[in-house]
């Protein structure tokens, strides 16, 4: 038995309207069900190919909020939940996490007031010290969700869309090591990137919902890597046949 806080979710399109635009996403035509077969999984494909979509349908099908924090956060600053996540059934393993967190990088702005909202009676000076000492607001986005992040102790349940985008590439070789020191220690990680170096993670399960259907590929067979690979060998080259046309 899997010791996965989330072992597989299922598609009940029986859920979804008949003129749902979830419909018209080519990679959801052929998808019932995804298995997750290791702690990190990544989800890639260029914009528009639903895998922000699916993540943040298994999110509110988990209880997280929808636009972000732990299971506790409740808060609702624009409406834009696809009902998808009313459609999803998630098999569970049979350990709770011991912590939890669902992050948005478009709405952690509005994850980080919570936090202070959150706050209520708790001394300043012992609240802000699992955030490195000082207000997340006071940090940049970078710092704030480095330390937001790294605040969680014990395996836990993480989902995560597209978090390089507010990391430099240094920040981004910290998370990496973090995520895999707690992914060796029981978390279990689904995000959403773009990032090359993130998705370099050794034996991370990847899945592309590029070529219209859901399906594993390989690190090297990634667009975010074969564009990498081909700017930095041959940018000259490159830069000089898309400024030409």
């Amino acid at each position: 038995m899997t010791s996965r806080f989330i072992q597989k979710l299922q598609i009940h399109w029986d859920r979804i309207g008949p003129d749902s635009y979830l419909r018209d996403i080519p990679a959801f035509n052929s998808l019932e069900q995804l298995e997750f077969s290791r702690n990190i999984t990544f989800f890639v494909g260029e914009n528009g190919t639903g895998k922000s979509t699916l993540l943040e349908a298994a999110a509110v099908a988990y209880g997280f909020n929808p636009e972000g924090g732990t299971l506790n956060y409740r808060f609702s600053t624009f409406d834009d939940v696809s009902e998808l996540g009313s459609a999803l059934t998630l098999s569970r393993g049979f350990r709770r996490p011991a912590s939890s967190y669902f992050f948005r990088a478009e709405s952690f702005f509005n994850v980080a007031s919570k936090a202070e909202d959150y706050r209520e009676f708790t001394p300043k000076e012992i609240f802000y010290a699992r955030y490195g000492g000082k207000s997340l607001h006071e940090q940049s986005h970078g710092e704030s969700f480095l330390s937001y992040f790294l605040s969680f102790e014990g395996p836990g349940l993480y989902l995560m869309d597209e978090p390089e985008a507010a990391l430099s590439p240094q920040r981004q070789l910290t998370l990496l090591i973090q995520l895999v020191k707690m992914a060796e220690h029981g978390s279990q990680f689904l995000i959403a990137s773009h990032s090359p170096i993130l998705l370099g993670i050794p034996g991370a399960q990847i899945l592309s919902f590029d070529g219209g259907q859901v399906h594993e590929c390989a690190y090297e067979e990634t667009e975010s890597y074969e564009i990498t690979e081909m700017f930095i060998n041959h940018r000259e080259a490159l830069l000089n046949r898309l400024l030409d046309e």
